[in-house]
């Protein structure tokens, strides 16, 4: 790719990154089937470690690449679409508006559902308030809407991406790769850090017996270790902006995620679920930005994967309160695989429709009414739908090539 494709002449245009969004969903979807083998649908024999049901071992971590797209993903996003006229109290306002309302709404939600029973004041408090990160307790971590978690472990990431961004400009284009290089490291070396460094205390899960639960909490759920794939979406993002990403394109940056997702059966899940899918999603997240900047063809860019992708915030929000619900609605029982797989695709079905409620009553109106209450209501629209984001002008702060 050469360094003028992307300048700041050709990047003048408005670009919505329509494949990126038509990317949401399924990694959104995978969470789905994550959680929904937790639940022990396919007649998994939920903590019996020594007969371990094949449909979990599938899946066991398809929920940590999804997680770890959509941190990676942010941290791309963010950079792609910051404003330079921007401010921080006003980035801050636009993300409060769109996590927060869905979030505590599907809180709610699943303390009617199924949560209320089980959840102490001290674990709905934590949760509410998008504290339940820093606590190395699973029933904290994962409690009322065990999705929520990584929407507190964002919140930092939204807190902090106002300086993270300013420091990451001063970095000269010509050592952008560099810096991806020492991120990648980093979040390889953070298992195996906390594999080596904290102490291990109890098992993580009997299905899971060699790793821990400190182990894992500080690998994977405390937010600051969790700030790399974030920083590696910025930088990824500012590589791509500058001309200096080396774009394998969208076919083979799936096979190289895929490939990483069979490797992680083949490691120890603290690195399956941290390490193994992180760079090789950061490659395909970059391989469908530039796939949108030179207007070619992807699958994921069309009118049914972008509306998908649209409303899968709310969708990742909401799932496991639905999976939960239809499972009581049918008799909270074991199924056959038949059953179980039908049970699922209603499950799937009930979350779309729910998400699309969430999205169409909640998210959408908030966004486009108080994101920014100054601006004209049909500026405000087009900006809340995501058609006027003003990209970051490669060429500047020492990013000239």
């Amino acid at each position: 790719m050469s360094t003028d494709r992307m300048s700041a002449t050709s990047r003048s245009r408005v670009i919505r990154l329509n494949t990126l969004t038509g990317l949401r969903f399924p990694a959104a979807f995978v969470v789905f089937l994550y959680h929904a083998a937790l639940l022990g649908y396919l007649g998994l024999p939920w903590l019996s470690p020594e007969n371990v049901h094949d449909y979990y071992r599938s899946v066991h971590h398809a929920g940590a690449l999804g997680v770890s797209f959509f941190f990676v993903l942010s941290g791309f996003v963010l950079t792609w679409s910051a404003r330079e006229t921007d401010t921080a109290t006003r980035f801050w306002r636009r993300r409060f508006l769109k996590i927060v309302p869905n979030y505590l709404v599907v809180w709610v939600l699943a303390m009617v559902v199924f949560a209320a029973p089980r959840t102490d004041m001290k674990i709905g408090v934590l949760n509410f308030f998008m504290l339940q990160v820093y606590y190395p307790d699973f029933s904290v971590n994962f409690g009322v809407n065990p999705a929520g978690w990584s929407l507190a472990v964002e919140a930092v990431f939204y807190l902090s991406f106002p300086l993270m961004l300013g420091l990451i400009k001063k970095i000269p284009a010509n050592r952008i790769n560099l810096w991806i290089a020492i991120a990648g490291l980093g979040i390889i070396a953070t298992p195996f850090l906390s594999t080596h460094l904290v102490p291990a205390g109890s098992v993580f899960m009997p299905m899971e017996p060699e790793t821990s639960v400190n182990q894992y909490f500080v690998s994977y759920i405390l937010p600051f270790p969790r700030a790399l794939d974030f920083v590696l979406g910025i930088l990824v993002a500012r590589s791509v902006m500058s001309g200096r990403w080396r774009n394998i394109g969208m076919v083979w940056a799936g096979a190289l995620l895929v490939a990483s997702y069979v490797l992680g059966y083949f490691t120890p899940y603290i690195y399956s679920s941290r390490a193994v899918c992180v760079i090789p999603a950061a490659i395909l997240i970059a391989a469908g930005a530039i796939a949108d900047e030179e207007g070619r063809f992807t699958v994921f860019r069309n009118r049914v994967t972008v509306w998908l992708g649209d409303i899968s915030f709310a969708f990742y929000l909401v799932h496991f309160t639905v999976l939960v619900g239809v499972w009581k609605l049918l008799g909270s029982k074991t199924y056959s695989a038949p059953q179980a797989a039908a049970m699922l695709l209603i499950s799937l079905g009930v979350s779309i429709l729910a998400s699309w409620a969430l999205y169409s009553w909640i998210e959408r109106p908030i966004t486009r009414r108080w994101s920014n209450p100054r601006k004209r209501p049909a500026q405000a629209r087009r900006e809340a739908d995501g058609a006027e984001p003003l990209p970051l002008v490669a060429g500047r702060a020492g990013e000239v090539p």
